[in-house]
């Protein structure tokens, strides 16, 4: 599955599909997107492949502006085992103009969250 489409309840969490949640079985990570998006990474992913990518060069501009886009505002939380949602900040949702309705698309080892247009 690469696509999934999701209404957040009013606790702001996100249900993901019974396909996917062992991806997410050591955890998730979101984060800001590279655009008005939002970044599902899970924390497997997370801790293998973007943390090495962020160490790069201490004095590297780019490795820098990286390192602020994806950590401010980051959450780290497990998914709720029962049935399979996970909370997403409110900061976060604002970033991504994300209201009820969601979008999930699967970005290679990632997910890419955006707001469900008409």
């Amino acid at each position: 599955m690469d696509y999934f489409e999701r209404r957040l309840d009013d606790k702001r969490r996100l249900s993901i599909p019974v396909e996917l949640r062992s991806e997410f079985q050591t955890g998730y990570v979101i984060t800001q997107g590279f655009n008005k998006y939002l970044h599902l990474y899970p924390k497997e992913i997370w801790d293998q492949e973007v943390e090495p990518a962020l160490r790069g060069d201490i004095l590297n501009e780019v490795t820098a502006d990286l390192n602020v886009k994806f950590r401010m505002g980051k959450i780290e939380g497990k998914i709720d085992n029962k049935q399979g949602r996970l909370s997403i900040d409110q900061h976060l949702l604002d970033y991504a103009n994300l209201n009820k309705d969601i979008i999930a698309v699967r970005a290679g080892l990632y997910w890419r969250l955006m707001p469900k247009t008409s």
